[in-house]
This record gives C-alpha cells, structure tokens and sequence, in this order.
C-alpha cells in the first residue's frame, strides 16, 4: 500500500522505481482523507444491510488481483494472505515475498489491515535488496447498495521502515475503493479507483485505475483477467494485463496462481506468482459478489 502497484509487488514498477524523496505535507493529506471517508461512512450505516453480507461463505481474499476485495472480513476474524512473485522489468528480476497482509476484523463494517515488509531479493547483479516499508491502514463497507454493488473504502498510510533503494524513504498515504457486482451466477464484473501521494516530490500525484471480470469455473475454482493502470503527473502511463485462478482447498483456505505483462514501457515485463491464504475466523468472514458462488 506504500505505492500504486508497487505495494502489489512491483507488478507495474520496475525494481529501480521505488526509492523516493520524503514529502512534508503526508500527515495533512491522511487527515483529509480520513475525515472524507468518515463522511462518507455516516449516511450509510443507516441503510439496512443485504442478507450477504453476514451470511456464511467461504474466505474471500483480496489477493491475487491488484483489485481488493468490495467487503471486509467479519467482526473477530483474523485472515493472512502470503505470496511470492518474480518479477522482470528493464533487465532486472526480482524475487519477493512473503507479501503479508494481515486483515483484523474489529467491527461489523469494518477491519484493520497492517502490510508486513516484504523483502525484495534482486536476482540480477548490480541491484539492490532488503525489506520494504511497513503499512498500516483500515477498510471500511459502504455496501451493498440499491443497484446491488458492493462497495467499500481503504484508508492507508505506509511508514519508511525498509532498507535504502526499496523504502519510499517517506510517509506514504493513499485512497482505494474497490467494488464489484454479479453479472451472473458465473460472472463477475469488478474494479477500484485509488490515489496515492508517493514521496516522489510535491507534484507527484498518482491516480489508478482497474477493471477485472471473473469468472466461476466450478464451486471452488474460478479464474479472471484484469486490466491495471496508474497515471502519474510525472512520467508516462503504466499499463498492465494480468491474468489468475485461485482454488479454495477448504472454507479458510486459498491458493492461487497468477501471471502477467505490462502494456507500456514504464511498467514490469512480465511476472508469475503463487499464493496460499488462510482465515481464522470466531464467526465465517462475508463474501463479496466474486466469492458468493464459489
């Protein structure tokens, strides 16, 4: 969550594209921010809920997709997502991992999320590795609404922790909304808009953009294909196809396998990852519309 998709293991940045400046202005963006999405929040805990949201289902990750999941994981649920990518961009591969998000769920709306520092192994000679910046936010479901989405709010803030050329070297805040809605009993439309103020100077601006469509090839396996981009005011678009099958080996837990190419040349080659997900769970976390049928 420290960077557009860099937080997502570089999936649209080449390895040399992480070390930045710090920014003197973080702390009263992620204020702002907050009082935002509290504001948002405020007229729509009024609504009444869908009978979904608190039904019994299997985990629903936010991995492997760069797109989150659209709800959050039920009040007294604790859920691990771990995985490891390789990634070749301008010369350079890059090994990862274990790419842990930690999702607590604290009330019925809402989870805390903290993004353990990964640890970036550059396999190429010249190259710089260490652990990357520990990151701290919280989800909030604004969903389901009347046209049947789900919707919700992540609220992040990264904190320089990691190794020099793969820290930020700064106080990195950033919005995600992510959302979905069923087309079908198999199909599945989602997306999430975000912003992010990487410390890459005062006009570094960020926005990402994404669209997935998901389809459920049996109750336990499905599989997607996703478009990933991010636009910055400072260098040129970074473009991205990713592809994904995750398979459900019980109720709490998940494995995944996903691959993917960049589409412009500011974003990575190519990369192929794997993932394994486990919830431990005092009451069976929600489902969001791409994991009701699986």
């Amino acid at each position: 969550m420290s960077a557009p998709l860099c937080n997502r293991s570089v999936l649209l940045c080449s390895p040399g594209q992480r070390g930045t400046v710090r920014s003197a202005n973080a702390r009263r963006i992620l204020t702002a921010l907050l009082a935002f999405v509290l504001a948002g929040m405020a007229p729509l805990r009024g609504q009444d809920r869908s009978p979904s949201t608190d039904a019994a289902g299997p985990i629903a990750t936010d991995r492997p997709a760069v797109t989150n999941s659209s709800v959050v994981v039920s009040a007294g649920s604790l859920q691990m997502e771990n995985g490891f990518l390789e990634t070749s961009s301008q010369g350079q591969s890059v090994l990862d991992g274990p790419e842990s998000l930690v999702r607590l769920g604290i009330a019925k709306r809402t989870e805390l999320r903290f993004t353990v520092p990964d640890y970036f192994h550059n396999l190429s000679s010249g190259g710089g590795s260490g652990f990357g910046d520990f990151a701290l936010g919280v989800k909030e479901q604004l969903g389901p609404t009347p046209a049947k989405f789900d919707v919700s709010a992540i609220l992040f803030l990264s904190f320089p922790t990691g190794a020099n050329g793969v820290s930020s070297g700064g106080y990195d805040p950033g919005l995600q909304v992510p959302w979905s809605r069923a087309l079908s009993t198999n199909w599945t439309a989602a997306g999430m808009f975000s912003l992010y103020w990487p410390t890459q100077g005062r006009t570094r601006n960020v926005t990402e953009a994404t669209f997935l469509l998901d389809r459920q090839l049996t109750k336990p396996w499905d599989a997607f294909v996703e478009y990933a981009g991010d636009f910055s005011e400072v260098g040129g678009p970074r473009h991205l196809l990713h592809f994904g099958t995750a398979l459900k080996i019980t109720e709490q837990q998940q494995i995944d396998f996903h691959a993917g190419a960049g589409l412009s040349s500011a974003a990575a080659d190519h990369f192929l990852g794997s993932a394994i997900h486990s919830a431990f769970r005092r009451s069976v976390a929600r489902v969001d519309s791409r994991a009701k049928s699986r």
